[in-house]
């Protein structure tokens, strides 16, 4: 167990939290939720001891061993990946190494033999002998190959550093884990399988995340951190979600009774406990949702973006992309080839691969942005593109406008004041926020600004590549729903499952040696033997 009693946390008068006091019991994920600056990370740091808050004090069960993400992924640079994650399991490590010391003693004593048979015991005692197969197996699971196992951690990319490190947390087992956004740089199927460990997880789990399917997967709490304070409510992300939202419009019927609105919330929980059975969720078998408690149901006091895209300039016509024989290479490296496919009006397409570089040069093909390829891409003559880059840097560098006068230039038509700031108003920019200079803006703000100048554009055709980069939980709902509504063509690239599988009707995977393209949702994909097989053999 974690009791934290009295927490707060302050920066001169801004309160981040305050008077917080909540227990974490075993058995249990926990969910962090909150909008950016809330203190999400900050919180787990002082869970880890990592930050001192103002007041209060955190305890943990007596024995407990914890472990947690690092995020620092050059801290163990001159280390070989294997010994970086047996490093996780201090004790064990601690126990590996004082043997490794008394065996190498010159004048090795009856004392030291002594104490090397008690090492010995204890290590047997920890499945010690077993230890380097169970973080090979650990390693192998996060698409860290065997052949990469001794090398120095140095010698990786980051990508791969993310998954040593996230083995690191994961091996041993730990009493309690902290993980903050343990999905980055995860390909779908490494996230799937790091979803099976935790929801079977008999420890206490912490997480920051801002994926969505993750958090529904895994999580049998939310800990929502709102109006400085801090709550925990039964159930995955979804249901916060939906529930606070359905307590938000009833609090605004005024003219709703107190009588409906029980029932409502009766019904609603009723409805939600019989779906989350039929699934695979770690929520229905750790938690009765109809044991909730009605008044412990609050309104969320964020705000949501509104993301609405469908104003066309003009109406596209059927023909609307046509590539043929794609090929891209960059410094001897193939990043696809092979590639031909035609787009139909309406269709909403995945573009998924191992590689994120070589998603990215792809979507700056098809948005027109890299000449530098073989092969042929032909635009519809009635089509309109607009798209949003995973590096949006260029957008921004050297510009000394304030977010008017920058959103101004991407208008077709309408060039007044009040109609551009209308735009930004929909991503939450608000009186004088829309004279804040270009070149201060966070990634966040700088995302919610793409968003409004892709709106601005009223184009019948969308391009995306990993659009839920910097967004809070809030603006990736928001994103989502606007992508659900969009009534024109969409390619988009993301990480994020639950956007995937609530848009793509298709989906389209690139290699280096071809693609497969298939007219089916997200999961049939990814859960389809025949397409697994297919992916094999691709990969060849």
């Amino acid at each position: 167990m974690i009791t934290v009693n009295n927490l707060s946390l302050r920066f001169g008068k801004r309160v981040l939290f305050e008077d917080v006091n909540l227990q974490f019991t075993t058995g249990n994920c926990y969910g962090i939720i909150g909008a950016n600056g809330a203190g999400k990370s900050t919180f787990l740091k002082i869970l880890q001891g990592e930050v001192d808050p103002t007041t209060g004090s955190v305890a943990f069960g007596k024995e407990m061993r914890v472990a947690s993400l690092k995020q620092n992924q050059f801290e163990f640079d001159e280390i070989p990946v294997m010994t970086t994650v047996l490093m996780g399991h201090k004790t064990l490590w601690g126990i590996m190494q004082e043997k490794e010391t008394l065996y190498a003693k010159a004048d090795f004593t009856e004392e030291d033999g002594n104490r090397a048979g008690e090492l010995e015991n204890i290590f047997n005692e920890m499945d010690g002998w077993n230890a380097e197969s169970s973080a090979g197996e650990l390693l192998s699971h996060l698409g860290i190959k065997e052949d990469l196992h001794q090398k120095l951690m140095k010698d990786l990319d980051g990508n791969q550093k993310v998954r040593i490190l996230l083995a690191q947390a994961l091996f041993g087992n730990p009493d309690i884990l902290f993980l903050d956004e343990p999905t980055n740089n995860l390909d779908v199927h490494t996230i799937n399988w790091l979803e099976d460990f935790l929801a079977d997880y008999q420890g206490i789990i912490l997480v920051v995340s801002h994926d969505r399917h993750f958090l529904d997967a895994i999580c049998t709490n939310i800990v929502d951190i709102d109006f400085s304070k801090m709550t925990i409510y039964s159930g995955n992300y979804t249901f916060w979600y939906q529930s606070s939202q359905l307590v938000a419009r009833q609090k605004a019927d005024s003219n709703k009774k107190a009588e409906d609105r029980i029932k409502e919330l009766q019904d609603f929980i009723r409805r939600f406990s019989a779906n989350a059975s039929k699934s695979r969720q770690a929520t229905s078998r750790k938690k009765a949702l109809d044991k909730i408690n009605l008044e412990d149901i609050k309104p969320s006091s964020r705000k949501y973006p509104g993301i609405v895209f469908n104003q066309f300039l003009r109406e596209a016509g059927n023909e609307i992309l046509e590539v043929k024989n794609l090929s891209k290479t960059v410094n001897g490296e193939v990043y696809f080839s092979n590639v031909s496919f035609t787009v139909k009006k309406g269709d909403k397409i995945a573009i998924l691969g191992k590689n994120s570089v070589a998603l990215s040069a792809f979507h700056n093909i098809l948005s027109g942005a890299d000449k530098d390829y073989k092969g042929s891409v032909q635009w519809g003559v009635t089509t309109t593109q607009a798209s949003i880059p995973n590096d949006n840097a260029p957008f921004f560098e050297g510009v000394n406008e304030n977010l008017i006068d920058w959103l101004r230039q991407y208008s077709p038509e309408e060039k007044d004041e009040t109609y551009i700031r209308s735009f930004l108003g929909r991503m939450l920019f608000s009186g004088e926020e829309v004279l804040k200079q270009c070149n201060v803006l966070s990634g966040g703000e700088k995302m919610r600004c793409m968003f409004s100048r892709m709106m601005l554009m009223r184009a019948n055709v969308l391009l995306f590549d990993e659009p839920t980069n910097h967004l809070d939980l809030e603006s990736i709902t928001a994103l989502n729903n606007g992508m659900n509504d969009f009534r024109g063509t969409i390619l988009f690239t993301s990480r994020d499952h639950e956007l995937v599988e609530t848009i793509a009707n298709r989906v389209i995977e690139i290699f280096p040696k071809g693609m497969l393209d298939k007219e089916m949702d997200f999961d049939t994909y990814i859960n389809s033997e025949k397409v697994a097989e297919q992916r094999e053999a691709m990969m060849k």
